[in-house]
């Protein structure tokens, strides 16, 4: 398995991290020789999903980028705490194709986002409004509305999670 993946999987919420990890070992066991799923993200700052946020909406984005649309493409409908990212119990993926790195929703992207849903996550692929392929999560009940409300009233384990 990829160094940098787990290293990114070992930042998800300890209610979160092992599911992940037996996830992503199957994935990486499943996929065909010369696919290997890679994990782009996990926890993400406050200060991030804003960056993200701005992205397409105030500051440009290069992605999607033309006359009409000068700022580029949205990256994300999440502003700070609207993120299951923030509180370490989401991430992002893609597959490095023989090296090189693909977005290209396909039948190995299928088989991740599968074994992710087998271990209890939801994918952002299965969304109607807003599809986000890369984006798998794992709520466990609750509204990200109450995770903020957790997180600001100071309900934060040792290690920074919100205490769920």
């Amino acid at each position: 398995m990829e160094k940098k993946s787990i290293e990114r999987l070992n930042a998800l919420h300890p209610l979160t991290r092992e599911k992940a990890l037996v996830a992503y070992a199957e994935a990486v066991a499943k996929t065909p020789k010369g696919v290997h799923p890679f994990i782009t993200q996990t926890l993400r700052t406050f200060e991030e999903s804003d960056a993200l946020y701005a992205l397409g909406r105030t500051k440009v984005n290069p992605d999607g980028k033309t006359a009409k649309k000068p700022l580029g493409n949205i990256v994300t409908n999440a502003k700070a705490g609207q993120s299951y990212h923030n509180y370490g119990l989401a991430l992002d993926f893609c597959l490095q194709i023989d090296g090189k790195t693909s977005w290209g929703i396909d039948e190995n992207w299928l088989l991740v986002i599968e074994i992710f849903k087998k271990h209890g996550f939801e994918s952002g692929n299965d969304w109607k409004k807003f599809k986000d392929a890369p984006h798998l999560e794992m709520r466990m009940g609750n509204h990200w509305k109450q995770l903020l409300i957790l997180h600001n009233s100071g309900k934060i384990d040792k290690d920074g999670y919100v205490i769920i």
